[in-house]
Order: C-alpha cells, then structure tokens, then sequence
C-alpha cells in the first residue's frame, strides 16, 4: 500500500509559477512511476505528466509542455511538479499518482493521493 499526499497548491496569478510536490509512504518509492493529473470543474480528470521510477523518462500533456517539469528526489520519496507560465485554464485540483506499471502517457495509476487545488486568475 502506497499513500499518498499533495501539497503546494493555491492562488496565483497568470503568468505565475507554483511547484507542486508529493510525499508518498513507504520503502519501495523508486519502483513506482509518478503521475500528475488533474481535474477542473465539470471536467473529466486528465493526464498531465508521469515519470518514471528511475526517473529517466518522462512525458507531458502537449498543453504544459515548455510550462511544466516533473521531478523526484527517491531519497525523499517525493516527486514535484514545477508549473511556469501558469493560465487561468490550469486551474483544476491537482492529483498525485503511483503505479508499478510504466506505459509512458498511459500509465494507469494504482495509487491516488487526495489532490491539492490549484487555482490561477487572469
């Protein structure tokens, strides 16, 4: 069992930047790939961004590309989430994932933590 827990949300404004982050429990962290989804109001939760467990891959929704950067510190069992550039149409709760099974983009989560809300005004 992994638990997981967002932190770093909140209100900023457009062209703003906020660096998400993502403790999760346990001692097997690096074995699990990290994901970034998000859900805005009265839409379906979306991908964002996933690593993987060693870190070396990693991949964007097209909209955050140049904007965004995931990250992992496995000494910290934590993965972040730099946001650069932020437009009011990035506001969503944000939603921290893990999963033993890379596929890149499509890398179904078995893990979720409760979500951070981030919101950007213009």
């Amino acid at each position: 069992q992994v638990q997981l827990v967002e932190s770093g949300g909140g209100l900023v404004q457009a062209g703003g930047s906020l660096r998400l982050s993502c403790a999760a429990s346990g001692r097997t962290f690096s074995l699990y790939a990290m994901g970034w989804f998000r859900q805005a109001p009265g839409k379906e939760r979306e991908f964002v961004s996933v690593i993987s467990g060693s870190g070396f891959s990693t991949q964007y929704l097209d909209s955050v590309k140049g904007r965004f950067t995931i990250s992992r510190d496995n000494a910290k069992n934590t993965v972040y989430l730099q946001m650069n550039s932020l437009k009011p149409e990035d506001t969503a709760v944000y939603y921290c994932g893990a999963t033993t099974r890379y596929r890149g983009s499509s890398s179904i989560m078995d893990y979720w933590g409760k979500g951070t809300l981030v919101t950007v005004s213009s």
